[in-house]
């Protein structure tokens, strides 16, 4: 990715170069002109002539360099360093192009290509680990913001078709959103780096193959370990994104780990796996999420509950199951179980949270068990003898009618409470000794 992206700054620093090749240099006259060059010392006008002149690039490089040493305040200052940040970029001489472009930037606040290469930059940098990163990004987001400000005013060269202007716009605005879009996120500030990262993600094609854009995005969309109170969760964009990030992982391990955690999103976020081949398709062969994109969420509670109802009768439900309709169902879905087990006797099995002889708190369904918290209250109509009260935690059958409920905190109250008859062990045979003879 960091080939696509330097390419990208490259394209739009040459076509930057090769439109202002075909214009007048600055503070040089036009075929039009008639007044005399604006560099007065013949000396100075030689010595730009002569470096912007060089057709090899190393000796153009040292060419401009001991001109602007030599000139610091030359009305050609900004040409001087556009052609040579440009030369150095052309080398792959990255830090050399960084420092330029700085000094471009300083002497021209209002240059476009020189902050697309500093956002684009300090933002790389940031996202390979620099030990500077925290400074990094904030540079990144200082370029990206004056970048993206004044790109309303950004002239478009003469010589420059409607077509390339756009182009090389869209691309600088990628640049300047990528990297406000990754401060936002160091921030903490998900809503913002959503935005900004988005824009500069649907940019072009080149930032939609982008995997550390993509990855990138996908930490803005995916809750964070630590709770948030800033962060709003959007489960649909962060599957998409995920599933982006499993399609443009650089190596097959992360490929897997990126498609396998994008699929353990789904599956939460929409009650199962069916349908997951599909959004895995899609985010395969669509770089741009497609318009209208939605996964059917999960059936919510009330759902659930009402499926239940109409799946099994009330009377064949489990008790567990009970308690969910009788927690989350609508009041039609719960009168329908409550008006079919009120009054009947029930006969189950659970764990004894809290006896007394004349009531018991149970805990009947898996969840409460393991939560150690009751879930029904039987009540006795006699004391019960104390020999046969049980332990806190004893297994425990019983025979109880459901009289009433709670929904939340759920609790159900069983009246007329019964315990199964204790067994009598059979008395040992009583052996005689045999008649004498």
């Amino acid at each position: 990715m960091k080939k696509i992206l330097v390419t990208v700054v490259l394209g739009v620093a040459a076509l930057a170069a090769a439109q202002d090749a075909a214009q007048p240099a600055q503070g040089q006259p036009s075929a039009s002109a008639t007044q005399a060059p604006v560099i007065k010392d013949p000396a100075e006008y030689n010595a730009y002539v002569g470096a912007i002149g060089q057709k090899d690039p190393a000796a153009q490089i040292s060419g401009l360099e001991a001109f602007l040493t030599q000139y610091p305040n030359s009305i050609m200052k900004v040409a001087a360093l556009q052609t040579l940040m440009q030369d150095y970029q052309q080398a792959n001489n990255q830090q050399k192009t960084i420092d330029t472009a700085a000094k471009l930037v300083a002497a021209d606040p209002s240059n476009e290509r020189a902050m697309a290469l500093l956002a684009y930059f300090d933002r790389l940098k940031a996202q390979s680990g620099d030990p500077n990163a925290k400074q990094d990004l904030a540079d990144a987001k200082k370029y990206g913001q004056m970048g993206l400000d004044g790109l309303a005013k950004f002239a478009k060269p003469e010589g420059t078709s409607d077509a390339d202007f756009q182009k090389m716009k869209d691309q600088m605005a990628g640049i300047f959103n990528a990297a406000l879009g990754l401060a936002a996120l160091s921030d903490n500030d998900y809503d913002t780096a959503r935005k900004d990262l988005r824009a500069a993600i649907d940019s072009g094609p080149d930032s939609q193959k982008d995997f550390t854009l993509v990855y990138a995005l996908t930490q803005a969309y995916v809750a964070p370990k630590t709770p948030d109170p800033k962060f709003t969760p959007d489960p649909v964009n962060a599957i998409w994104f995920n599933a982006r990030a499993s399609v443009l992982a650089p190596t097959p391990p992360y490929q897997l780990s990126f498609e396998k955690y994008a699929k353990s999103l789904y599956v939460k976020y929409h009650g199962g796996d069916d349908g997951w081949a599909d959004v895995l398709a899609l985010a395969k062969a669509n770089p741009a999420q497609p318009a209208g994109f939605t996964i059917k969420p999960a059936p919510t509670p009330a759902e659930q509950a009402h499926n239940m109802v109409v799946a099994t009768p009330p009377d064949k439900m489990d008790f567990a199951t009970w308690e969910f309709v009788l927690s989350n169902g609508k009041q039609e879905d719960q009168d329908a179980v409550w008006n079919a087990i009120k009054g009947k006797p029930v006969y189950m099995n659970g764990t004894v949270m809290k006896a007394t002889a004349t009531e018991f708190d149970i805990a009947a369904s898996s969840d409460d068990i393991e939560a150690k918290k009751a879930d029904i209250t039987l009540t006795f109509e006699e004391k019960v003898p104390l020999r046969l009260i049980p332990k806190e935690g004893a297994s425990l059958d019983f025979q109880g009618q459901p009289a009433s409920y709670t929904p939340n905190p759920f609790m159900m109250t069983m009246e007329k409470g019964l315990l199964p008859k204790p067994k009598v062990a059979p008395k040992p045979p009583v052996h005689h000794k045999p008649a004498s003879q």
